[in-house]
């Protein structure tokens, strides 16, 4: 506890805020944006503020750059939650705003926390403001700009990216903080921050209330309750994962794909939004190339619903290798894809006369079904030479099976059909 000028305690700072860098030069990390001649850097240099979203994790110093921002071009700082404000806030900041501009000649940055909470209304009530120079915007997220912030906002604004900080970052952090750590100690906090100042200033002022004064790695394993890896489900991170899920699995990788479902699986994510990812998977990238995949993924999801966690896991990890390790094929996605985009253009054709259902006797009559060659009936069951498209519709070889497992003997048997086909014509 600390005392005001009356003699009152106040609580001390947190931490994370009383270590917070005084000037750009004692930034940790996002030596990307910082560093001589790069693009933050040389925006503070300028003297000149400009509105900008920062965008990054958690505890990469979104805050801490938007303040330091302000001390350096010598205006007021305002900040904003996105999460507690509204509409109402916004004006009422921006009219104390313009007051200080009037009044002082003090411009002012408004910081706002979260933006990508914000709807789009809300969005909108920053903008005549930034156009006329009322306030210099600084939004920060944890998510995609370009599906969370609209985009009247987004070119009024320049997207700097911050990263996670590294271990070494990390390390320099921790030595700030003074704490005694021998090395096993310093190696489990820096695993426990993964990658966020604020959460590595969180745990050493837990280790530091407990009194003691040689933290050791045993220590902290006890101390700190088990915490999940940092996911946000439904955000920018959630879709990241799934993508490397995916590519993994694409890419015939069964050690990588293992780590991403487990990654997913660590941070929280439903066991069976995995499971009816991978069912997409055994359609999209291995398909007729081997059907077993489907099969597979969709078993191991009604295991999993059997099951539950932990047991049902491992179906979903048998699934995952399984469909790494099979042959991969997306000819039926983009013999789909294609079908569609041509319906969709294309205009409505009339069923031919000969496939036509014929229930009654006046469609018969009319023609319905004359002429249908029953396929069974005919030799090796099937028609030679017959059509089934619309007329005047080419032959448009949407499918085209590739030689990786079962498809190779599929595009034999194509290969044979088109060949009798040819030949009936011929007669």
């Amino acid at each position: 506890m600390t005392s005001d000028l009356f003699g009152k305690a106040r609580p001390a700072a947190p931490l994370a805020e009383a270590l917070r860098p005084k000037s750009i030069d004692e930034v940790v990390g996002q030596q990307h944006l910082l560093g001589p001649g790069k693009p933050l850097r040389l925006a503070f240099e300028s003297g000149k503020p400009h509105s900008m979203i920062l965008w990054g994790p958690p505890g990469s110093g979104k805050t801490t750059l938007a303040r330091l921002m302000a001390q350096a071009f010598d205006a007021e700082f305002v900040a904003l939650s996105a999460v507690f404000s509204g509409v109402k806030d916004i004006r009422d900041a921006v009219q104390a705003a313009q007051a200080r501009l009037e009044q002082y000649g003090r411009h002012t940055i408004l910081f706002v926390d979260e933006v990508h909470r914000f709807n789009k209304a809300q969005q909108d009530a920053f903008l005549p403001y930034v156009e006329q120079g009322l306030i210099t915007f600084v939004g920060a997220t944890t998510e995609n700009p370009s599906f969370e912030v609209n985009s009247a906002l987004l070119s009024r604004a320049t997207v700097y990216v911050l990263e996670s900080l590294g271990d070494q970052d990390l390390s320099t952090l921790l030595e700030r903080t003074g704490l005694p750590v021998d090395e096993e100690a310093r190696a489990r906090l820096i695993g426990f921050a993964d990658g966020d100042a604020r959460r590595l200033f969180n745990a050493v002022e837990i280790l530091a209330n407990t009194g003691v004064k040689a933290i050791t790695g045993g220590f902290v394993e006890q101390t700190l309750a088990k915490n999940l890896r940092r996911f946000d489900k439904g955000g920018e991170q959630f879709y990241d994962q799934i993508s490397a899920l995916h590519k993994s699995v694409r890419g015939s990788s069964a050690d990588a794909s293992l780590y991403w479902m487990v990654r997913m699986l660590d941070g929280g994510a439903d066991p069976l939004y995995i499971g009816r990812r991978i069912v997409r998977m055994a359609v999209e990238d291995i398909g007729l190339a081997d059907p077993r995949a489907l099969a597979i993924t969709l078993d191991a999801c009604q295991t999993y619903e059997r099951l539950g966690s932990p047991e049902g896991e491992l179906a979903l990890a048998q699934a995952v290798v399984y469909l790494a390790l099979a042959p991969k094929s997306n000819a039926i996605y983009e013999a789909y894809n294609a079908a569609h985009d041509f319906v969709a253009k294309d205009g409505t054709r009339p069923v031919p006369l000969h496939i036509r259902n014929a229930p009654t006797r006046l469609m018969k009559d009319l023609g319905y079904g004359k002429g249908y060659r029953y396929a069974h009936a005919e030799g090796g069951a099937y028609a030679a030479g017959e059509t089934y498209l619309p007329e005047g519709m080419s032959e448009p070889k949407w499918y085209q099976p590739t030689e990786r497992g079962l498809e190779a003997k599929l595009r034999e048997r194509m290969d044979e059909l088109r060949r009798l086909d040819r030949e009936a014509r011929k007669k």
